[in-house]
């Protein structure tokens, strides 16, 4: 076992973090941006260079070592984790987080600040953020995640070591299944292209029935497009789709988070907590409370990815372009959607799902941007 165990499918990455973890690979980079799609591993490959830059051992990141286990529990005292709990991450945030990053390591070889989703500081936190890149720490490491490098500031970009990943390889994702959460191989086929190589979104598809049951809702929207009533009532399923599994997903980090902070703080065997915690718990239940909001805009722009991906088989048969489908499942359907549309009409209704996540960006209505989008779905 080592901490790169979890990189599924990203042997490059793990052999150029490894190294630079090691020292030979032509000395440390005091930034590293972490970019690649969804389901790729951003945060993931991350934490496990975090680990390995914390790790007693040699080869850095054994994955059994006291600081390897603290880094990917979350609880080493020198790797500060930073999730952006709202839409955005502000500049008195990032002010603090400077402040603490240029502290010297209390018992790491260094002090190490694992920033998820650095897309969401808005400018003047990305201004801010910059500062303490261009002069860091001689002990600070900062790791950035992003999509794109195009996310962040040109003038964070050139002074960050750039570090990235690929969408896994299906049947990597399918061994993955197989090896070590015991799905069967046929079913692992069918989640690992309908999650489109996003491992842990496979991974809920083939062990949770009742995601699959909310996939299989939003993928039965095209075919239930048969006048203005229908349309109107497949938006709401879709939104209400989407919140299902926003709150799925909330209630699993809300619980993990808290059982993680209340042992670091000193819980009893019998769930009786020390005097003085009781503001840190409600400093996490209000960042909790404000990450929803989040969570739920990132549920819905998955269930309209998954939507595209139905339209994109559909095109794919259209056009004769040979390449795999995403919905293997539902193969007989997206043939006969084939057969009795056009080309034009298929790329229209793709226009209208991205057009409908571009104004879910800008904060409109959730509910009245879908039913626009069913609108449009149904004329095509």
């Amino acid at each position: 076992m080592s901490v790169w165990d979890d990189l599924v499918g990203q042997e490059p990455v793990v052999a150029e973090l490894s190294s630079a973890a090691e020292g030979t690979g032509g000395g440390l980079a005091h930034a590293w941006l972490f970019t690649g799609p969804p389901g790729a591993g951003r945060s993931v490959a991350a934490r496990a260079f975090a680990a390995a830059l914390q790790c007693e051992e040699t080869p850095r990141g054994c994955g059994h070592c006291a600081s390897c286990h603290q880094v990917l529990r979350g609880t080493h005292a020198d790797v500060e984790v930073v999730r952006p709990a709202g839409l955005s991450y502000g500049v008195r945030e990032t002010r603090a987080l400077v402040l603490r990053a240029a502290s010297s390591p209390s018992m790491g070889r260094w002090q190490v600040v694992l920033f998820e989703d650095a897309d969401r500081a808005t400018e003047a936190a990305a201004n801010a953020l910059l500062k303490a890149i261009e002069e860091p720490p001689a002990r600070t490491v900062w790791l950035l995640c992003t999509p794109s490098p195009d996310d962040l500031l040109v003038t964070i970009r050139s002074r960050c070591r750039l570090v990235t990943l690929r969408t896994p390889p299906i049947d990597a994702v399918v061994d993955v299944l197989v090896l070590r959460d015991g799905v069967d191989r046929d079913t692992a086929e069918v989640v690992a292209r309908a999650a489109q190589g996003h491992i842990s979104r496979a991974r809920r598809l083939a062990t949770d029935p009742e995601a699959w049951r909310r996939r299989e809702a939003v993928m039965a929207v095209p075919r239930r497009l048969t006048s203005v009533g229908p349309a109107v009532t497949a938006a709401d399923a879709l939104v209400k789709a989407a919140e299902a599994e926003a709150k799925t997903q909330a209630e699993e980090l809300n619980e993990t988070e808290t059982s993680t902070l209340r042992q670091a703080l000193g819980e009893s065997a019998k769930g009786r907590m020390p005097r003085g915690t009781a503001g840190a718990l409600k400093d996490l239940e209000d960042r909790q409370k404000s990450r929803a909001t989040r969570v739920k805009r990132d549920a819905l722009d998955r269930t309209l990815l998954d939507l595209a991906s139905y339209y994109r088989d559909v095109l794919t048969l259209q056009l004769g372009a040979g390449g795999d489908l995403v919905n293997t499942d539902l193969g007989p359907e997206l043939r006969t959607a084939a057969a009795s549309g056009r080309p034009e009409d298929t790329l229209r209704r793709l226009d209208a799902i991205m057009a409908c996540r571009e104004r879910l960006d800008v904060n409109v209505n959730p509910l009245l941007a879908v039913e626009a989008l069913t609108l449009a779905l149904r004329t095509g």
